[in-house]
């Protein structure tokens, strides 16, 4: 998401985008896929290059790299047993638009997947849903054409945008990993967005610790979600 807006706006906004998100738990049951019930991840053993295609907070703003998302990922999902490179692709103040126009080099010939984690920049610059919905599903079928596993994961519209545009924007995510056929972790910021402790001063990026809940629950998303990915690809 965009770094250079001014704090005070920044946290208006991160408390009506999320103060409005009550039913996200329901949600992430029906759409995401349900995490391992083992570390061992006997499906990928071999060299595995997941690129993260996202923003700022897949970028790691205001952290060391060391501490950004992806490295994070990347440690725990390796500790599960899981032979998984996580490669951050993510630009600060990236809409789905700036990603897909960068999506062939950001991904490049050596990804075997790629997690496509955008649309807060979208909200933030009033983009219609609809388009961000159209350019997510074009890098999910570019993704395919080069026989990669897509992952998604979802963000969530601001109530002052009114209603109606939260509703169509809310329902982006679900639809496309419906018709699509791509498994959906359906927000980022689970357990993260508002918590003054989880969130750096501008209120909306992760501190460490807020890195550390998203991973908690992102990781086994993804272990899972490759493991089936990757066995179903086995079976064809």
């Amino acid at each position: 998401m965009r770094s250079n807006i001014m704090p005070i706006a920044f946290g208006f906004f991160v408390v009506i985008l999320f103060g409005c998100s009550a039913p996200v738990e329901s949600e992430k049951k029906r759409n995401s896929t349900p995490p391992m019930n083992s570390t061992d991840s006997k499906h990928i053993s071999t060299d595995f290059n997941l690129v993260m295609l996202g923003d700022s907070i897949t970028a790691g703003f205001g952290l060391p790299e060391s501490e950004a998302l992806p490295t994070k990922l990347e440690t725990v999902l390796r500790e599960h047993g899981a032979n998984v490179k996580v490669i951050n692709a993510g630009v600060s103040g990236n809409t789905s638009a700036d990603a897909l126009a960068r999506f062939d080099w950001s991904v490049g010939d050596g990804a075997d997947g790629v997690l496509i984690a955008l649309g807060g920049n979208d909200l933030l610059q009033g983009v219609e849903p609809e388009q961000t919905d159209h350019n997510i599903r074009i890098m999910i079928k570019m993704a395919k054409t080069h026989d990669l596993i897509v992952l998604l994961v979802g963000m969530r519209a601001p109530g002052n945008y009114g209603e109606a545009y939260r509703e169509r924007f809310d329902a982006i995510y679900p639809s496309i990993a419906r018709e699509e056929s791509v498994p959906l972790y359906p927000f980022l910021l689970e357990g993260v967005a508002t918590n003054p402790i989880l969130n750096q001063s501008d209120g909306i990026h992760p501190n460490v610790k807020g890195v550390a809940v998203i991973v908690d629950g992102l990781a086994p998303f993804i272990e899972t979600a490759l493991e089936n990915s990757i066995t179903s690809k086995k079976r064809h």
